[in-house]
């Protein structure tokens, strides 16, 4: 008998499932954590790969198709390319994204695409080291774009750069980044700063906005043009250069949010179900899969308690909108 689909109550049907297997990270950028004295979560609290592995397919029994393994850094949780096996032999599972910073991307590209991963995102928030290293607080962004190269290089046949542009930090390569996305052909997405950096000092003005950034492409390079909708719960609004030299994508969560098509549901490294990326609240699911009389259907149940309690938006331009407290890296990007 089939499962009815993850349905919230306003009516937004949920098949996209974002997956944290880990809180650590082996740079500390500045819109996701601290710069020091970060304590990570032990290794016994953080789900085992049968245990992400069952709720997945639980979770695929009821409609979830589209997968997006996030970290902290996933690519140092050891043995990623075993879970990524798993997930893609999952029946009604059709899609298996990554999202990474690039550092372990080249010794891991070949193992992960023979897993069966064929979608790559990958942070790129600046192509001089000196930008990289305000970001990320550490050295060796050429070894970033050595890792991109070569996953494009081995068969990787959609790999997205993912930037956040923050003024005074790394809004002065916004051009370069742009053009090049366009030389090699990748596509670029800007994505707003958004108020889950680890200080908790975020302000509006600390936004620049996706129109912004566009208008500066389109000055120094030429025209964009609006791409038709392929996806309506894609977080990004898509542009085509006029002249036919690539695509570039602006994630506007800030300035524009797009929750009324939200179909997304996380879980993180530890075991949390979280229907909102800006919400604090969280339905422990690890305590479900580590239970041996736990049966599908209370899991089945956790989910859709989740979800029904999802809120109609996140609210961040609300005056009464309270930053979450947990940062980035704790969440899954």
């Amino acid at each position: 008998m089939k499962e009815l689909p993850i349905i919230d109550t306003y009516g937004r049907v949920h098949t996209n499932l974002r997956i944290s297997v880990t809180d650590r990270c082996n740079i500390r950028c500045v819109y996701c954590m601290p710069s020091e004295d970060v304590t990570f979560r032990p290794k016994h609290e953080l789900l085992r790969f049968e245990e992400i592995t069952r709720l997945t397919r639980v979770a695929a029994g009821m409609g979830v198709n589209k997968l997006r393994i996030t970290g902290g850094e996933p690519l140092v949780r050891a043995g990623l390319s075993e879970l990524i096996s798993q997930l893609s032999s999952i029946n009604g599972i059709e899609d298996i994204a990554l999202t990474t910073n690039g550092v372990l991307l080249a010794k891991q590209a070949e193992s992960l695409k023979a897993a069966g991963l064929r979608r790559l995102n990958v942070s790129l928030d600046g192509l001089s080291d000196e930008t990289f290293f305000r970001i990320s607080r550490r050295r060796g962004v050429q070894q970033i774009i050595d890792g991109i190269l070569h996953a494009q290089q081995i068969g990787f046949g959609t790999i997205r750069l993912n930037t956040v542009i923050i003024p005074g930090v790394n809004d002065g390569e916004i051009i370069e980044l742009a053009k090049f996305a366009r030389k090699y052909g990748f596509e670029l997405r800007f994505i707003e700063f958004m108020p889950l950096n680890s200080t908790g000092h975020w302000e509006m003005n600390q936004v620049i906005t996706g129109a912004s950034i566009r208008g500066i492409i389109e000055q120094a390079i030429g025209s964009l043009k609006a791409v038709a909708e392929t996806d309506p719960h894609q977080p990004a609004r898509d542009y085509e250069y006029a002249d036919g030299g690539g695509r570039v994508g602006f994630v506007d969560s800030v300035s524009e949010p797009f929750c009324s098509a939200c179909n997304r549901l996380r879980l993180t490294s530890e075991g949390q179900l979280r229907n909102c990326l800006f919400s604090d609240d969280g339905w422990d699911a690890r305590a479900l899969l580590r239970n041996p009389a736990t049966t599908d259907d209370e899991i089945r149940l956790l989910i859709r308690d989740c979800i029904r309690a999802k809120w109609a938006g996140h609210g961040i331009q609300n005056f009464d909108f309270v930053k979450p407290q947990r940062a980035m890296y704790e969440i899954g990007g």
